[in-house]
């Protein structure tokens, strides 16, 4: 780590707009360091965990993260990723970490094709990540959506791989953790919210678990996703 102080670097691309959520949230409300990288950045600094943050990168032209997985800063990102470090990609991050193949399957139009906004519940599947240790196992939390392009899809093999390697972290779920596809708000396979690289530094996640960190919001449900982050920073140190 570069300091006692575990660093967040929020990479910011043109039409980011959870950029500063994000960040709040990690220098404000949890009390960890945090700067803004901006997309034509060629290195990310001295930073121990990166946060690819939501909105409409590029305004979504072309596909969804399509066009962000080419800014100069990606470079930094995937040999940041391939060294071991860890990266979350929130709803659009998640996007681009499919996009640049940090992350494998693809992103399609939601089934009903509307932008669904509004809160779900999840089912913590795998507890034992870098991005989940600290929740108990059997979690189910609470934390909104905000997509149109949310219904995660793969091919059979990578399906079945996710499965057997316990690379899937969250699905949607009802407030029991009953993973049904009534809970399901944009038609992803097997109800996926959130999956995790083989390695287990690299998690994409539909869902805003920095909109669930500030009591002002109503829930801390996702503060502890960053915490998770922290404590094994600290435990690897």
């Amino acid at each position: 780590m570069a300091s006692s102080v575990p660093c967040f670097g929020v990479v910011v691309f043109p039409g980011s707009n959870c950029d500063h959520d994000a960040y709040h949230v990690v220098k404000h409300i949890l009390g960890y360091d945090a700067r803004f990288i901006w997309h034509k950045e060629p290195d990310l600094g001295n930073v121990d965990a990166v946060i690819l943050p939501g909105g409409f990168s590029y305004g979504d032209y072309l596909r969804t993260g399509a066009i962000a997985r080419f800014s100069p800063v990606m470079q930094a990102v995937i040999k940041f990723a391939n060294d071991g470090g860890p990266v979350i990609g929130i709803c659009n991050g998640f996007q681009i970490l499919l996009e640049c193949g940090l992350l494998p399957g693809a992103m399609l139009r939601n089934e009903s094709l509307r932008f669904v906004c509004k809160h779900v519940h999840l089912r913590i599947v795998n507890t034992q990540t870098r991005f989940t240790s600290q929740y108990p196992s059997g979690s189910v939390v609470r934390v909104p959506v905000a997509h149109g392009e949310g219904n995660y899809f793969a091919d059979d093999d990578t399906i079945r791989s996710l499965q057997e390697n316990n690379q899937i972290v969250f699905q949607y779920a009802d407030s029991t953790g009953v993973v049904a596809d009534a809970w399901n708000p944009n038609g992803s396979l097997l109800n996926i919210a959130g999956i995790i690289n083989r390695r287990g530094n690299v998690l994409g996640m539909m869902p805003h678990p920095e909109r669930a960190s500030d009591p002002a919001l109503g829930s801390v449900d996702g503060r502890t996703i960053f915490d998770s982050i922290v404590d094994n920073l600290i435990s690897m140190k």
